[in-house]
């Protein structure tokens, strides 16, 4: 189970055992200990597409500082991509220059100067590490992304199913209603174990956190090796920014990782 943690600089951030362990830097980050005024206080790590309200860019860079150093890979270089929604997987090279415009939505590294990250506000975000911590990947799965494939994606370009795996917080089944055509997305993914409940009115709710621990079961990472948790972000306000709760117009959580050094 992830475990909530304060870094020296108060910033507020959940962390998975498993990775902590093998001395893996990440975190999964919460709305607390940054410099982001309303709405997106404090520790917003990204802009509202599509809106006219927007955080200063200053002051997300200066949020990431605070999360990277309370994650302990202050000086790392941070990885981010252009979220799709998709199964994009790139790499982040040792002693490569890193392309932060790439439509991904997953990084993989084994440069422990490189720091993988990527940034949500409803959808999962899961990190996953080698045994050893020398390779790492950051991951963003929608429910899109889980439909595409994009864990199986990242394992793969991996290159082992030898890992430890941690799924943030996320938004909970019981916030996350959908139409008709998604959850025959997921039966059709799933099948009769699909993590989703219909409603009379043809409607129904998906587990996503549930959806992406299916997925690394089934790609061969034993349940020990997966840490989760239960916080939801459209539930649990005051630690998370959520699109569907703010009717986005909200800020963006991240998940950052780096090779054991």
């Amino acid at each position: 189970m992830l475990q909530r943690r304060m870094g020296h600089n108060g910033v507020v951030y959940y962390a998975s055992p498993l990775l902590e362990r093998i001395n893996v830097p990440h975190a999964f980050s919460t709305r607390a200990g940054g410099v982001s005024p309303a709405p997106f206080d404090s520790l917003n790590l990204g802009n509202p597409n599509g809106c006219a309200i927007q955080d200063e860019y200053d002051r997300v860079w200066e949020n990431y500082r605070l999360l990277q150093d309370a994650a302990g890979c202050r000086d790392g270089l941070l990885c981010h991509v252009h979220q799709v929604h998709g199964a994009g997987v790139v790499r982040a090279h040792k002693g490569a220059e890193f392309d932060t415009s790439a439509k991904a939505d997953a990084i993989v590294t084994d440069d422990p100067r490189k720091v993988a990250s990527v940034r949500v506000a409803d959808c999962v975000p899961i990190l996953l590490a080698t045994t050893d911590g020398r390779t790492v990947a950051a991951v963003h799965a929608g429910w899109r992304g889980v439909i595409s494939g994009v864990v199986t994606a990242a394992l793969a370009e991996i290159g082992s199913r030898d890992v430890f795996a941690a799924i943030g917080p996320c938004i909970g089944i019981d916030s996350f209603e959908v139409g008709p055509e998604v959850l025959d997305a997921f039966r059709s993914k799933f099948g009769t174990s699909a993590p989703v409940a219909a409603s009379a009115n043809g409607k129904g709710r998906v587990d996503l956190r549930q959806a992406v621990s299916m997925q690394l079961t089934q790609a061969g990472v034993p349940a020990e090796r997966v840490d989760s948790t239960d916080r939801c972000t459209h539930r649990d306000r005051g630690e998370f920014y959520s699109h569907r709760r703010d009717n986005g117009v909200t800020g963006r959580m991240a998940a950052v990782i780096s090779p054991a050094r």
